[in-house]
This record gives C-alpha cells, sequence and structure tokens, in this order.
C-alpha cells in the first residue's frame, strides 16, 4: 500500500514520512510490509488510507503542477476520506489528520465490544428498500442504513443480532443479495454515540480552516465552506449515514461533470452508477498522476 508510489516519488515518502513522525510509529512500513491483521485494525485502517490518498494528492499537486482552487470545484469523501478531503483543501494540516484519524479509529473500536456489533451491505437495493429492511430486521435493537453509496447499493449497521436478521429477510423483502462485511464495528450508527463524544473533545481544540474549495459533507450531501459547520458535521458523521449517492448526484445537479478518485478504485464505480454520464478517473500509480497532470495541467 503505497510502496510503488513512494518508489517513485520524493513527494510521496515524505507525506508518509510525516505520518509515521506525527503518529510515532513506522506506519508506512506496516502499510508496506504488514502484519495485514495489525494493518486492519482501525486506528492503523483510518490513517494508512489518509495517508495514501494524500501521497497521491500531493504528487498530483505539487510534482504534477495542478492547483485545486483551479481544477476543482469540490470536493467530498466516503466517510473516513471527508478527512482526506478537508486536508487536501487545506483545512486540517497532514499531522493533525493523521492524529485525528488515529483517535477517530481507536474511539469507533472502543465503542462497542468486538462480537457485538456488525454491518451488511445489500446489493440490489435502493435506500427505501433497504430502510424497510432495516426497519423490519430491528426488532427493538439498533438497525440502521450507515452508507447510502449508489442505487443499487446500500450498507446497514447495528446490533449483530439484528444485522444477522436483516440478512436473513433481505432477499425475500426485495433485495438481490446481503453481504455481511468485515469490519471491527458497527460504524455509522448510534451505538457509535460514545465515538462522537471522542470526537467532539478533539475537534474542539483543532483549528479548522476553510477548505480552499467547499466539501460536499457526508451528512447534509451539501457544500460547506464555515469551519464551525463543517466541525458539527464531523462530529454528527459518527453515527449518522454517509449520503454519498447524494452527494454525487447534488454534485452533478451543480454542474460536476468529471469525478476524480484520489488514491483508490472503489468510489469510482458507485459515482459510475450514480451518475451515468459522468466521466470518472482513479488515481493510484505515479502514471495515473502523470496521465491526469498531462491532462488537466
Amino acid at each position: 500500500m503505497g510502496g510503488a508510489l513512494a518508489e517513485a516519488s520524493r513527494t510521496a515518502r515524505d507525506v508518509f514520512d510525516e505520518v509515521n513522525e506525527a503518529l510515532g510509529q513506522n506506519l508506512f512500513r506496516l502499510m508496506c510490509q504488514g502484519p495485514e491483521e495489525e494493518l486492519r485494525l482501525t486506528e492503523n485502517a483510518q490513517p494508512a488510507i489518509m495517508a495514501h490518498s494524500l501521497a497521491v494528492f500531493r504528487v498530483l499537486a505539487r510534482d504534477g503542477g495542478i492547483d485545486l482552487t483551479k481544477a476543482a470545484g469540490f470536493v467530498a469523501g466516503h466517510s473516513l476520506g471527508e478527512y482526506s478531503a478537508l486536508c487536501a483543501a487545506g483545512s486540517f494540516d497532514l499531522a493533525t489528520t493523521a492524529n485525528l484519524l488515529r483517535l477517530r479509529g481507536r474511539a469507533m473500536q472502543e465503542a462497542v465490544p468486538v462480537g457485538e456489533g456488525a454491518m451488511a451491505a445489500l446489493l440490489g437495493a435502493d435506500l427505501a428498500l433497504a430502510q424497510k429492511i432495516a426497519d423490519a430486521a430491528a426488532e427493538g435493537e439498533v438497525c440502521t442504513v450507515a452508507n447510502d453509496n449508489d442505487p443499487s447499493q446500500v450498507v446497514l449497521s447495528g446490533a449483530k443480532n439484528a444485522i444477522d436478521r436483516a440478512i436473513e429477510i433481505a432477499r425475500d423483502m426485495g433485495a438481490k443479495r446481503a453481504v455481511p462485511l468485515p469490519v471491527s464495528a458497527p460504524f455509522h450508527c448510534p451505538l457509535m454515540q460514545p465515538a462522537a463524544e471522542a470526537m467532539a473533545d478533539a475537534l474542539s481544540y483543532v483549528v479548522v480552516a476553510p477548505p480552499a474549495v467547499p466539501l460536499f459533507a457526508n451528512v447534509t450531501a451539501e457544500p460547506a465552506t464555515d469551519p464551525d459547520t463543517i466541525r458539527n458535521q464531523l462530529v454528527s458523521q459518527v453515527t449518522g449515514m454517509v449520503r454519498w449517492r447524494e452527494s454525487m448526484r447534488n454534485m452533478a445537479d451543480a454542474g460536476v461533470e468529471e469525478f476524480i478518485e484520489v488514491g483508490g478504485k472503489v468510489l469510482g464505480s458507485m459515482v459510475k452508477r450514480t451518475v451515468p454520464d459522468a466521466k470518472v478517473t482513479s488515481l493510484m500509480t505515479i502514471e495515473d498522476i502523470e496521465a491526469l497532470a498531462k491532462e488537466i495541467g
């Protein structure tokens, strides 16, 4: 994870070094060499995913000469990616972002004992159907929509027994498939309230600068630039639904015709299913970055 990019770019290596220093651990070595079970711990995975995204972004910006304010109308990020988007837009510095995500990951893990929460992806289900399945499966326990990813993929989160029931009834209620997700905690549901409180405390000590371009926020699917609003949205995001489908649709309605996924190849397919006419580019490798910089530089 990030190894080839670091070999190809000093700028990328600098990002990984800065994150290592901020966290007081060699996270980059863990990203490249594992062990995978340690990297998958959410307190490591969240800053690691951010570090890779920001390494790609900085190579594009510094080595490719791309100015975010001239090249983009908005930024957005899915769940923890919202912190990456805000870092790219200058609201947080890299060290602050890494430490916030380390805390966020740890707080989320500690909010619910292992084995008591779960998440499941509903495939071939839209938001309305997913909500019906969640309501039917709850039976007094937490079972809510966590991620509205695209018109055919919605993720549920909550108590394990409730999610198990949702998986059992999903096909009979009209979903094509229900797939349990290999996660360590039930993210984006009310069970995460202790983590939301931890983030509220941490963010109260952090300076949030206005982003260089507006952020489409997960919890509202609308653009935001006010620092206090963004701070509050980051807290609400811990327990709230990631409104990704709506965000992409609203971006398209605001005139966005091209979406660039920085550091991954997952969100691009969701965008394409939501906004079929949009141009979608995913940046992972130095070759991807160089091709885009040449195209828009």
